[in-house]
């Protein structure tokens, strides 16, 4: 196998199963291809993934807020060396992939994750669709599909997008339908670029039987929500069944704090996932301020990693 299938089948590794430790073949590839491993698998093509429930979720990072500060060649090299392998790149940030880059900006963007073994998840922007006034609606929509192009051009997967709130004088089952009606649009646009439209759980819209109604109206199957772990998760009638009501709509994203903080229970939160054979990225979006934000994501892989072998334990 060639250096570059090999490149390609690790990289293909990581999207497909968690637990298989890729990141050290992956340097070594890309120090140097050496004669001696020409023709012989690596442990990781050897390696077979596991067969249980959850075994293809992976810990992703998004860069607010620990990765703000951090220009894109920082959060790439930062992600490596912790192993978390996805990332969801929030709009104003200091990596600077926005709307108004180049074609060539674009393509070095494409290049440098292409080059290493950090998957771009795609953006995360602040794109709402619950302004009472058309022209910001319209606004919100176009700014919406130029994240969708930016994401493609850049090779990513998907834009995450907000409900968000209601306004005084507006019924909510308005604003309720015309985010819906919204998202179908922009979910369509985004289809022909092979890009998901992720519905975080977010502002006033965000407990779930508003995210339901909301979903019941965005009919289009490019549509997701992304779980964004709120106290009103937790309002009655439970976590479970607030989770089971948009449970058949998560798209390829779920947003975590700290995995070992607070009071939100992750652990529980994890067996759901684990139990409906969650595929996708578990994106931590961490708002601590550690000394050392490396070292604080090295622990929450850890941690990660520890909360889905014994999610796997109990669901089995």
């Amino acid at each position: 196998m060639n250096s570059s299938s090999r490149r390609a089948f690790l990289k293909r590794s990581i999207l497909s199963c968690s637990s298989i430790p890729l990141i050290s073949e992956w340097s070594r590839l890309q120090a140097a291809d050496t004669p001696a491993a020409a023709g012989h698998p690596s442990a990781a093509e050897s390696a077979v993934c596991c067969e249980k429930k959850g075994c293809k979720m992976r810990l992703g990072f998004v860069t607010y807020l620990w990765g703000q500060d951090w220009d894109l060649p920082t959060v790439i090299a930062n992600c490596e060396k912790s192993g978390i392998l996805g990332i969801e790149l929030r709009v104003e940030h200091k990596h600077e992939v926005k709307p108004s880059m180049s074609a060539e900006q674009r393509k070095e963007v494409r290049k440098r994750f292409k080059d290493s073994p950090v998957i771009f998840v795609g953006m995360g922007t602040n794109e709402q669709f619950d302004f009472p006034e058309p022209e910001k609606l319209q606004k919100a929509i176009e700014n919406a599909k130029a994240f969708v192009k930016l994401s493609y051009d850049c090779g990513g997967s998907g834009v995450k997008v907000k409900p968000n709130q209601f306004y005084p004088n507006v019924p909510q089952e308005k604003t309720l339908e015309q985010i819906g009606k919204s998202l179908n649009i922009v979910g369509r646009y985004a289809a022909d670029f092979k890009q998901q439209i992720r519905l975080e759980v977010h502002g006033q819209c965000a407990p779930l039987p508003y995210i339901k109604t909301i979903m019941d109206f965005a009919d289009h199957p490019n549509v997701t929500v992304c779980w964004n772990c709120n106290d009103e998760d937790l309002k009655e009638p439970g976590l479970e069944s607030n989770f089971n009501l948009v449970s058949k709509r998560f798209g390829d994203t779920v947003h975590v704090r700290e995995l070992n903080e607070g009071k939100y229970p992750y652990a529980k939160l994890m067996d759901l996932f684990v139990g409906i054979d969650f595929k996708g990225w578990v994106l931590l979006e961490a708002r601590t301020e550690p000394k050392d934000r490396v070292a604080a994501m090295i622990e929450q892989k850890k941690v990660f990693d520890k909360m889905i072998a014994d999610s796997q334990s109990r669901i089995s």
